[in-house]
């Protein structure tokens, strides 16, 4: 079980270093609304995790991965949303606002956009449904694994949110300079639209 629980956390602790499009977001949020903003995107994304584990635990997630037409149906819309967001970080590149934004981001920053951004990604419910049972002991209760190994995630994200905020406040003052931004928003928008032509084609 302990050998398990710490094979586990060595791999998820990797997989949640490797930058996505939550990641992206949540960076976009940052330096269009500050560091409250990107809070906000970064427990949205946390929340949208949490839905993801209970759904794999119930056995929901199992479903969405034996469905192709509900599989088709999530990564569709997902990926219409992640090239949304690409597209809004380049309609915006090099804009520095004085004050953060609350309103210009209902989609593209903030808690809904954290949300939005990991219910619509399909692979985000497949990856808990066949990364997670590889872990599993036998002779244990999957259901009460998963969602263990699950909320270990969810804690392994939340730590990574949590030391992204903390140096966000010197790195978004050297992002924020006009050239920077622009160049930043611009890398942005490719890797989101990426990203979401990925979704749909893989």
């Amino acid at each position: 079980m302990l050998l398990s629980v710490v094979a586990f956390i060595g791999a998820a602790t990797l997989i949640v270093l490797l930058p996505g499009p939550d990641t992206l977001v949540v960076v976009r949020s940052i330096l269009r609304g500050g560091r409250r903003q990107g809070t906000m995107t970064a427990l949205g994304n946390l929340t949208g995790l949490t839905i993801w584990v209970a759904a794999a635990a119930l056995g929901i997630a199992a479903l969405l991965h034996a469905s192709q037409i509900g599989y088709d149906v999530l990564r569709a819309v997902g990926a219409c949303y992640l090239i949304y967001l690409g597209i809004s970080a380049w309609r915006s590149r090099g804009i520095v606002n004085e004050q953060p934004e609350t309103r210009a981001g209902v989609l593209g920053i903030g808690y809904r956009a954290g949300v939005l951004t990991n219910l619509l990604n399909p692979k985000v419910g497949v990856f808990f449904v066949t990364f997670l049972p590889g872990f599993i002991p036998s002779g244990t209760s999957v259901g009460l694994m998963t969602a263990g190994f699950g909320a270990i995630f969810v804690v392994l994200t939340a730590l990574y949110w949590v030391l992204l905020l903390a140096v966000s406040g010197k790195v978004t003052r050297w992002m924020n300079e006009p050239r920077i931004r622009r160049r930043l928003d611009v890398a942005t928008s490719g890797v989101l639209i990426a990203f979401g032509i990925r979704l749909a084609t893989e």
